[in-house]
């Protein structure tokens, strides 16, 4: 597996304080993500939208590696994460 294009996508805007928690978590963690601000990058919003079937509920969501998460809910990114073998960079 290829840890050079990272398997998580945090889905975020600016003024999130849980979205901003759960980055620094996934970094802290060393774990590589993608960071999308669904309001500043209007491609972003779209791909979000189509992944979550337009049912919007709020930030942060996360993709991990197709497993879509909703809030910053540690317990279900440390199971989607150990899942799917995704490993700290080093």
């Amino acid at each position: 597996m290829s840890t050079a294009t990272p398997q998580i996508t945090v889905y975020s805007t600016s003024w999130c304080a849980f979205c901003h928690t759960e980055m620094q978590w996934l970094e802290k963690l060393g774990i590589p993500f993608v960071a999308k601000d669904i309001e500043a990058d209007q491609d972003a919003h779209d791909e979000l939208m189509k992944k979550i079937g337009g049912d919007f509920r709020g930030v942060p969501v996360t993709d991990v590696a197709g497993d879509i998460i909703l809030g910053f809910d540690r317990p279900k990114l440390q199971d989607a994460i150990k899942a799917h073998g995704i490993q700290p960079k080093e």
